[in-house]
């Protein structure tokens, strides 16, 4: 299985897709940087999902607004932000546009950290694009759940110049933000690093979608209008995004299901794969089949209706 580009609000994204079309889409969104491994893409196509993963805008292959006013980063911690190049509305926008292109009129939308920043916006924006909502390692707005002083430094590290100090940099940033309470692969990091950096490492993309988290504010109340069945999931380690930002998520969303995980930071161990596959194939079981019960009954109740 290879990697696709299409063209989707007005940049071209790349995407990949594992397992069978004919099964219910789930589209994974990241963070900052490339992710998604590919045996946590695996673990959800064996379960019967049709899993579609891509790079975000300023990251990996797909288009990097080069073009775009320098970010200032500076300006915006005190809260002038109009060096933005875009939102996370325009990020969600996007998403919105590959589902389109793939001909997909909406999916189960699983965001991890600034993907979950999207994928909240993405039920805000196109609610009826959205089957049902996880949202991993994310919070609300920028200033709930802020992270760690230590934390604060992993973010605004200048750009790195060459391949190994990338590779080296990502190994002590994971020290850092990653799980406490599970194994550190320093292997499998310097892995991960080296195909992020062969993908279009970009230092001024990673400041653009920051400032583009900054300058999109907070999202509770407009949250409180999403109806379609949602899981928070998020570490109690985390020092980057602090537990404060999961729990206000599942708070602005009616019956959010939350769920807290001793030992988890900011990433996603391989440990929690299968943990993790199982949790989010019930929440499409279930949303699914509450899909059908509203097509019977020709409602549009919490499930039903929804693409």
């Amino acid at each position: 299985m290879g990697s696709d580009k299409i063209g989707a609000n007005g940049i071209e994204l790349v995407y990949e897709a594992f397992g069978d079309e004919a099964d219910p889409p789930l589209l994974l969104v990241m963070g900052l940087g490339v992710g998604w491994d590919d045996r946590f893409c695996r673990a959800l196509a064996e379960r019967g999902l049709w899993v579609i993963r891509f790079d975000n805008r300023d990251v990996g292959e797909s288009t990097h607004l080069r073009a775009a006013a320098r970010p200032d980063l500076g300006a915006a911690l005190i809260g002038d932000t109009s060096s933005a190049a875009y939102r996370l509305e325009d990020m969600a926008d996007d998403a919105a546009r590959l589902l389109d292109a793939l001909g997909t009129e909406s999916a189960h939308v699983v965001g991890a950290s600034m993907g979950g920043m999207i994928a909240q916006v993405l039920a805000i924006r196109h609610p009826e694009r959205v089957r049902s909502l996880t949202s991993i390692m994310s919070t609300v707005g920028p200033t709930v759940g802020p992270p760690r002083p230590e934390a604060v430094e992993v973010l605004l590290a200048p750009p790195a110049r060459t391949r190994g100090e990338y590779e080296q940099r990502i190994v002590d940033n994971w020290r850092i933000i990653g799980s406490p309470g599970f194994s550190f692969d320093e292997d499998r990091l310097r892995q991960l690093a080296r195909r992020s950096w062969d993908a279009g490492y970009d230092g001024d993309g990673v400041a653009r979608q920051l400032l583009a988290i900054l300058a999109s504010g907070d999202r509770s109340e407009a949250l409180g209008a999403v109806e379609v069945p949602t899981v928070v999931i998020h570490g109690d380690s985390d020092p980057l995004i602090q537990p404060e930002g999961a729990r206000a998520t599942a708070q602005a969303i009616a019956g959010a299901e939350f769920a807290m995980v001793e030992g988890m930071g900011h990433d996603l161990p391989v440990e929690l794969y299968e943990r993790f596959s199982d949790r989010l194939a019930g929440l499409v079981q279930r949303a699914e089949a509450g899909r059908s019960d509203g097509e019977l009954s020709g409602t549009t109740g919490r499930s039903g209706g929804r693409g």
